[in-house]
């Protein structure tokens, strides 16, 4: 274990810029997802990946510096590893050798305010990262089940002062029960996707969280525009208050297909970035001192693993601008893909 300089986090804490990654959605489809969509498939030896997701890896993987998937439950029972890793180890070796590799989980569920034992999730979690050597683990702020139920769209934890106490101890303890850093991200606040109990600043919240657990973050870029949205805070004001987020703490970026529809935010995770996205990239990377990386979530591709066209030009100009980071200092990016 080693201290962050600057925040004092007792983690093990990486260092040094690893440049762009992947991030992609793997639900277990079976029949659903037949041999053309993206996930994993059922296999006689334990599962497998989809054909399509195996073309991209194939076209794309040398664009990535570390590779993630989010975890997506095969069946309701209690999850086993070795119910999962055939599935996993092909995912891994699909992508070229030598890749970092980190995971999103669904189940730590820390912006639940009812009682909700996290240890068989934190369980699972350290197998695989000793497996796989996941340098972190990440999950969204957010409440993502009720009763054991699972929510479309995971809602943002109350923004009250109890909801605030009852989410940081959330992430605290499950920060203690991992081998692992936790990458706490900044929940998505999707106007028609879910909704907000309280009023307390999120941004505030967010930080007060992040410096009472004493954890690190992941600020979700699609996450941040829509919450800056639903304030009627567009355009050149897109940046307002957001030094006010532990920038500090920050070790990943992540970016979604992103969608303004009728005037309000949509996180649709299509693969088509928006501009302003890359523009709000821009300005985080010299003002996140300890970033890790800038992570692609969710691409859409065809069968032939070729990202689709409209998301083309922007995957383009993401992938060149964390480049100009990693190698140093961010460039304002002006040319065309």
């Amino acid at each position: 274990m080693t201290t962050d300089i600057t925040t004092g986090t007792r983690q093990a804490v990486a260092t040094g810029r690893l440049g762009f990654g992947l991030l992609m959605d793997m639900p277990w489809g079976g029949g659903a997802l037949g041999r053309r969509g993206v996930g994993f498939v059922e296999a006689d030896d334990g599962g497998d990946i989809t054909p399509r997701v195996r073309a991209f890896a194939q076209r794309h993987g040398a664009d990535f510096a570390y590779a993630a998937f989010a975890y997506q439950p095969r069946s309701r029972a209690t999850p086993r590893v070795a119910d999962y890793v055939r599935a996993y180890d092909r995912f891994f070796e699909a992508l070229p050798a030598g890749l970092d590799r980190a995971f999103h989980q669904t189940e730590f569920n820390m912006g639940t305010p009812e009682r909700y034992d996290r240890r068989p999730a934190a369980e699972y979690t350290n197998e695989l990262a000793a497996r796989y050597g996941f340098r972190w683990v990440v999950e969204d702020l957010g409440i993502w089940n009720l009763r054991g139920y699972p929510l479309p769209y995971p809602l943002p934890p109350p923004l009250t002062e109890p909801g605030l106490e009852i989410a940081t101890r959330n992430v605290a303890e499950t920060a203690g029960l991992l081998d692992l850093p936790l990458h706490v991200e900044f929940p998505g606040f999707t106007e028609g996707g879910s909704f907000v109990l309280g009023h307390l600043d999120a941004f505030a919240y967010f930080t007060r969280l992040a410096d009472d657990a004493d954890v690190q973050v992941t600020l979700d870029v699609g996450h941040l525009l829509s919450y800056q949205w639903l304030r009627g805070r567009t355009g050149r004001h897109m940046v307002d208050d957001i030094e006010a987020l532990p920038l500090g703490r920050c070790r990943e970026l992540h970016l979604s297909g992103c969608q303004i529809v009728k005037g309000k935010f949509r996180d649709l995770h299509h693969g088509v970035l928006l501009d302003e996205q890359l523009e709000l990239t821009e300005y985080l990377l010299p003002r996140c001192p300890n970033l890790l990386g800038v992570t692609y979530e969710d691409p859409m591709f065809r069968d032939d693993g070729r990202l689709v066209e409209k998301s083309r030009r922007n995957y383009g100009r993401l992938k060149r601008l964390v480049g100009a980071w990693r190698d140093g200092a961010p460039q304002q990016d002006r040319t065309a893909p």
